[in-house]
């Protein structure tokens, strides 16, 4: 299948096959002519990756669990460790982020809805 094929199969986009090719996620298929030739192989890695990169994976991340996808023989551990780590990291942004939003609740709780030189939530932001 072409690359228009490939990304209409996985729902990637062109640039985005082309730029995976590049950093060397995905293999740089063989040609026919100049067009380039992918399998069903190309789909299951393109599908793996964008499901690491749909969950928040880094692509340095994306590539470890790739290479680790290919020993099949290998305990998880590893596995385990990147998935953790991503985990912890995503819980702590989740919790700077519930911190914002009670950050911006108590600021709207506290505007007087008059006008913007008497308004609360300016005067929180200048300080």
């Amino acid at each position: 299948m072409r690359i228009s094929e490939l990304a209409t199969a996985t729902g990637c986009n062109l640039e985005t096959i082309r730029y995976y090719e590049r950093i060397a996620l995905l293999p740089e298929p063989p040609r026919l002519g100049t067009y380039r030739q992918y399998g069903p192989d190309d789909v299951a890695r393109l599908d793996f990756i964008m499901r690491c990169r749909h969950l928040g994976f880094s692509l340095e991340e994306t590539r470890s669990l790739l290479g680790l996808s290919t020993q099949q023989d290998t305990s998880c551990a590893a596995v385990d460790v990147i998935v953790q780590a991503h985990l912890e990291q995503i819980e702590a942004k989740q919790k700077a982020l519930a911190e914002m939003a009670a950050d911006l609740r108590g600021m709207l709780a506290s505007c007087a809805q008059e006008t913007v030189a008497t308004c609360s939530v300016v005067r929180t932001l200048a300080h």
